[in-house]
């Protein structure tokens, strides 16, 4: 160890002078410091289609898909030279490899795009596909590989579970004592980040592509008919759209147009060696290897050793002196200091996994600066909050994204609508309450949970609680284990003296099981109460109101006083969101959508009402309504000990709403269904009074039992919640959370929007078809494409299944078997408490959907029985008793 420290710290100090960055601010659009720009050596064109801003392998790779498409007057701003940032000192692992579902297909996409660069551009780029292996060496690790290939068998990766005698195979220098299995993939490596771009940006050319360096962008404007004058030292572009795709400028491009973009730049360092005699005599490179348990990935380098760490969250290092003062003028192909006390604990795991370390010479360490975001996922897509920006940008694996997000964004650019969903990506799941404090938080948490074991409905505490806080969060917060929903703490799971109490992850049921037992029977026997302040909330008025939602919407719209569930649909036809529509007064809209679809669902509704030129008004009213659920059959009750109001089931016609007085507080009620035939349940608003004693209405959402919800002011929600435990003790009214929520929504067969349904799904494969009015008069968005998909007939659809598991339940997106193929995916999963088993939705080619079918769900790498069965399995409150009443009549 001795020698490989003393090595670094020679080749440190060498290097020193010329390698470490000098921080002080500056604008982002110099390009030396002094707010010039260099030679540009061609005329700059005068408008564009698309203008990207950022010449690395992320915004170089759009400019050449972008170009391949089709797309004429595609321009790239580059501030100084192409890969100038993160591109040119990174390590190049490619990888198919994704924890993530659609992720994956970045990832696929990348490679098989890197395979073929070369021949179709002439130039050379360094490509080595010796595969890799993610190494287990415990027993959870062993789970968590099994976990991950359930997820992968649907899809087209190569990847295999391998034992420690392929391992050795494979990679012969590797000390065995610890290892006791492997992830394989077949295709995976490394490339030269430098070629890769080169390749690209001669692809981009050979289409059509323009791409200016140096030419900094020095100010955006938009125009008023939603296109941006991008001004630069040579002159203004007039755009059509504009990207940024500036790596670790993300944030001073973003200042330009009132953006706080939370992304920030991270030390990552990694170590090359010299000739190492064990490695020069093998007769092939040796697969990359990523160490789980050390945190560190290491592949060969020509005839050495190239390894780099990802530390804990303690010994990593931010810069974030850049956040506050801007990156230093100049910088850009410049690298900071090293600093290898902060990495020497995984060298040592490195020296004991991979032993010829222990005598290798170090001839190099590259400290270089790499872009996080608070969950370390890029932010791809359209932003909300300002036309035709859109972002690719928070890339901490850049060199493996490029080929895939290049590709995404131009098929999104060129149709209209994302190719696949990866919502997991979009910009818009941040907003005011990512702070610079949170964003410093949790991107030191995510660096140090590269290789942390990946468990299903895994938690991460940095940062937390944000300013996003329910008006019940103090009431709640040590009584309950809080889950995290777009910046906002809403309980998981309630805990009672005896409990075992914590997070405790686990790939198997875990302390949290028996819990939700106890809260599902809380809700089907008695009454439970949920906070849902989550959820988000617009009101959408003016006179095109109707218009706008009827082009928006597949389902027609709700008459005055009445409420429905609606789907906005892409132009193809697929499941954009699913919006509780709520007419509150001639031309006036409440619409409610999940928590994690705020602004992603805002961002479509604001395009097509400016794109349309409706006169309408939309507003985002989600943090200053809060809202409390309460469910079960003896709801109704406890709520009728605080109004007047007549709240029996006949003094309430289906669907309809009206006022009615709670506890001294104007409440509007509404009857709402949510499946359309006998599954319906009771809602509750609550109004807001203003100074002018206008109520301005709230919306309502489907909680899957007879329930109610009561939408009120956020500072009077603890006061709400207080009155309905009160009057509930008879009824042994208590708190109750989303884990059993989700339960209780799978028994009674309720989709939900981002498993069941999504921009990969269309609306009639969901089983939606209630919901969707192809006979109304109005086009909606999709209709064309579903009447054709409908006409062509469908070749999957989704199923519901029971399991007959032990320990184990599915979650989603595990792989269905049958006769030994694959034959389709979960899209969600739970334990059925109230029939003591395992349920699960999955796709399923149409041939296997009849009811009684067998299949085969795999959970951690063993295949669990399943059969077909007819939904829903269990009816809801308001169905069980007029099937009572039925019978006890006959």
């Amino acid at each position: 160890m001795s020698r490989i420290l003393n090595a670094c710290n020679a080749l440190v100090r060498r290097d020193f002078r010329r390698q470490t960055l000098r921080v002080s601010a500056r604008s982002f659009a110099t390009d030396d410091g002094d707010g010039s720009a260099g030679v540009l050596g061609k005329r700059l064109k005068d408008s564009a289609e698309t203008v990207i801003i950022g010449g690395g392998c992320v915004g170089v790779s759009l400019a050449y898909h972008l170009a391949k498409a089709g797309q004429k007057d595609v321009v790239l701003l580059e501030k100084s030279e192409l890969t100038a940032g993160s591109t040119w000192h990174a390590a190049g692992l490619t990888t198919y490899y994704h924890p993530g579902i659609n992720l994956k297909k970045i990832h696929y996409y990348s490679i098989k795009l890197f395979e073929q660069l070369e021949a179709e551009t002439g130039q050379a780029v360094g490509f080595h596909q010796p595969g890799s292996i993610r190494l287990a060496s415990t027993p959870v690790r062993v789970d968590e590989l099994r976990y991950q290939m359930t997820r992968t068998h649907w899809h087209p990766t190569p990847q295999f579970l391998i034992g420690p005698e392929k391992i050795q195979q494979l990679f012969p220098l590797l000390n065995m004592d610890k290892v006791l299995a492997g992830l394989y993939n077949p295709g995976d490596g490394h490339i030269d980040p430098y070629s890769l771009t080169m390749a690209l940006a001669a692809g981009a050319r050979m289409y059509g592509a323009q791409i200016y360096q140096p030419a900094p962008v020095t100010g955006l404007t938009p125009t008023a008919d939603g296109r941006w004058d991008v001004q630069t030292p040579h002159g203004t572009i007039r755009a059509n759209r504009i990207v940024n795709a500036t790596g670790f400028w993300a944030r001073e491009l973003g200042h330009m147009i009132g953006f706080e973009h939370p992304t920030i730049p991270v030390h990552h360092q990694y170590v090359v060696t010299a000739t190492v005699p064990e490695v020069k005599a093998l007769k092939t490179e040796l697969p990359v290897i990523r160490d789980l348990e050390g945190s560190y990935y290491l592949r060969q380098e020509r005839d050495g050793l190239l390894f780099g760490p990802y530390e804990k969250e303690e010994k990593m290092k931010l810069q974030d002196s850049w956040v506050r003062d801007g990156v230093p003028p100049g910088f850009g192909k410049e690298l900071f200091e090293s600093d290898l006390d902060r990495i020497m604990d995984h060298v040592e795991m490195a020296m004991e996994m991979v032993p010829v370390l222990k005598n290798a010479d170090i001839i190099n360490v590259v400290s270089g600066p790499i872009t996080y975001t608070p969950d370390l996922l890029p932010m791809i897509g359209p932003h909300q909050g300002a036309r035709n920006y859109w972002t690719a940008i928070g890339f901490g694996y850049g060199i493996i994204h490029s080929g895939g997000v290049g590709k995404f964004l131009s098929d999104w650019i060129m149709s209209g609508e994302p190719p696949y969903d990866l919502i997991e990506c979009d910009p818009n799941r941040y907003s005011h309450w990512t702070t610079v404090p949170y964003l410093c938080a949790k991107a030191r948490e995510s660096y140090g949970f590269n290789n942390v074991v990946g468990y299903p409905k895994e938690e991460r505490f940095a940062g937390r609680p944000t300013n996003r806080v329910s008006g019940v969060y103090e009431l709640l917060k040590d009584k309950c284990s809080m889950g995290f929903h777009a910046g906002w703490e809403q309980p998981h799971y309630f805990h009672k003296p005896g409990d075992d109490i914590g997070y405790k992850p686990s790939f198997r049921r875990t302390n949290w099981f028996e819990v939700v037992g106890r809260e599902c029977k809380l809700v089907m026997q008695d009454v439970g109460v949920i906070d849902l302040s989550p959820f988000g909330k617009f009101i959408v008025k003016g006179e095109d109101s109707h218009r706008l939602l009827d082009r928006l919407f597949a389902n027609t719209l709700p008459k005055v006083g009445q409420t429905n569930i609606s789907h906005m649909l892409t132009p193809r036809g697929r499941v954009y969101a699913e919006v509780t529509v709520t007419q509150t007064a001639p031309g006036e809209f409440l619409l409610i959508t999940g928590s994690g679809s705020e602004l992603h669902d805002l961002r479509w509704i604001e395009r097509e009402a400016c794109d349309g030129g409706y006169r309408v008004s939309v507003s985002n009213v989600t943090d200053e309504i809060g809202v409390l659920g309460i469910a079960g059959p003896k709801s109704r009750k406890v709520l009728q000990k605080l109004t007047d109001e007549d709240m029996s089931d006949t003094a309430f016609r289906f669907l309809h709403c009206r006022s009615v007085q709670l506890a001294g507080v104007p409440v509007r009620a509404i009857r709402i269904s949510y499946t359309g035939d006998d599954n319906y349940m009771l809602t509750m608003l609550i109004d807001r009074t203003y100074a002018d004693e206008r109520l301005i209405p709230c919306v309502c959402v489907c909680v899957g039992e007879l329930g109610w919800e009561l939408y009120m002011d956020m500072q009077n929600m603890s006061a709400v919640y207080q009155a309905l435990m009160e009057a509930g003790r008879d009824e042994n009214i208590d708190n109750f959370g989303t884990y059993a929520m989700s339960s209780l929504r799978l028994e009674k067969g309720f989709r939900a929007w981002g498993a069941e349904m999504n921009c990969d799904t269309n609306p009639l494969e969901a089983g939606l078809d209630y919901f969707i009015k192809l006979n109304k008069p109005a086009d909606f968005i999709g209709k064309q494409a579903l009447l054709e998909i409908k006409a062509q007939g469908l070749s999957r659809r989704l199923a519901f299944l029971t399991l007959d598991t032990d320990d184990i339940d599915p979650e989603g997106n595990e792989t269905v078997w049958h006769n030994g193929e694959v034959v389709g995916n979960t899209t969600s999963g739970s334990y059925s408490y109230t029939t003591q088993q395992s349920l699960a939705f999955a796709y399923l080619p149409v041939d296997l959907i009849r009811v009684g079918q067998k299949v085969e769900v795999e959970l951690l790498g063993q295949k669990y029985p399943a059969t077909v069965t007819q939904e829903p399995l269990v009816l809801t409150e308001p169905a069980r008793t007029r099937l009572q009443k039925k019978n006890q009549s006959v």
